[in-house]
């Protein structure tokens, strides 16, 4: 999807930003610098549950007040390319100086700002904050900190990020950008590890195991056999210590199967081709066993059946083929295993 203020009137610019940018990253108030027209594009694409978006415009500033965030139903974690022009970024109490090619980390669900003093251009990647299976408290001592890329990790990430923005990412299979996204995810939670805990100390191992454990399930979900026990046995750690590495992600091994394959039906449902799938081929194709187990966990989960969800999460017509539709899936409650 591409949003740009080439063709608003000039009088119209400033408020058609505002809602591009809350539509296709999160709620924020957008302040252009300088008398003149403003003039901004937005391209954002879908990899999985991961949002990939370049962001070029004039002069401005943007903040995420508590108001906006408010309005938010998910949070996100959110890293940021500076391509060209340079930023200053404050969040935590943090205020950073950004320059060309260096990354920032940032949580949506807390207040920040970047003021850009000249027109620039940024990749961002969002993602769940669920998805990364990192402590709070190690997002926050990332925050509000530019980050090089120069040397070391960093050197490392930044020409991936750049090749994976200007991809479409509608041109990978669903199981391919499912692992893409999975394997980014891997990757951040790497980078704040790394800048959170520069001595390496073991504290980290918990909050890798989880986000292995997290792609693991995902490359996985297809297997209906995909359970704790066979978590384990891939990870080599025993079974007790997997759920112990899940008692402070607010869920359990066994429902975060469930959910994450109802995410991934839910999304397939929503797709329209020549020709749809049966709701019991996407059951299948997602490791449910039996159809009408998973008519009544998708309803459970969501106050729809999956036929009534198909119905209700057609894409307008103007929307291609290559273009992913963001599903917001919020569980109404949650369950074991599918």
């Amino acid at each position: 999807m591409v949003l740009t203020t080439a063709s608003v009137p000039d009088q119209d610019k400033v408020a058609y930003w505002n809602d591009a940018v809350s539509r296709s990253l999160v709620p924020m108030a957008v302040t252009p610098r300088g008398d003149g027209p403003f003039d901004g594009r937005i391209a954002t694409d879908r990899l999985g549950y991961l949002q990939v978006a370049t962001v070029e415009a004039d002069a401005k500033r943007v903040s995420r007040t508590p108001e906006l965030i408010a309005r938010s139903s998910e949070a996100l974690v959110a890293v940021g390319v500076q391509i060209s022009g340079t930023a200053t970024f404050v969040q935590d109490g943090r205020r950073a100086e950004v320059g060309e090619g260096d990354l920032v980390v940032y949580d949506t669900n807390r207040p920040y700002s970047f003021d850009y003093p000249q027109r620039f251009a940024t990749h961002v990647f969002q993602l769940p904050r669920r998805t990364l299976g990192v402590p709070d408290g190690d997002i926050r001592q990332v925050t509000g900190h530019a980050i090089g890329t120069g040397d070391g990790f960093g050197a490392m990430l930044l020409p991936f990020l750049a090749a994976l923005a200007s991809s479409p990412a509608g041109g990978y299979p669903p199981t391919v950008a499912d692992r893409l996204a999975g394997n980014v995810v891997e990757l951040f939670a790497t980078l704040i590890a790394e800048r959170a805990h520069p001595g390496g100390t073991d504290t980290d191992a918990p909050s890798h195991l989880v986000t292995r454990v997290r792609d693991h399930i995902n490359r996985n979900l297809a297997d209906p056999d995909l359970s704790p026990e066979r978590i384990a046995r891939a990870q080599r750690i025993s079974v007790r210590y997997l759920h112990r590495l899940f008692e402070g992600e607010g869920t359990t091994v066994g429902q975060l199967i469930r959910q994450r394959r109802l995410e991934e039906c839910g999304r397939e449902l929503a797709r329209r081709g020549t020709t749809a799938p049966t709701v019991s081929a996407v059951a299948q194709r997602w490791g449910f066993v039996s159809p009408a187990h998973f008519s009544r966990s998708f309803r459970a989960a969501y106050g729809v059946s999956p036929r009534e969800w198909r119905n209700l999460r057609v894409p307008p017509p103007e929307q291609g083929p290559a273009h992913r539709t963001s599903l917001s899936l919020q569980p109404l409650s949650a369950g074991g295993p599918g």
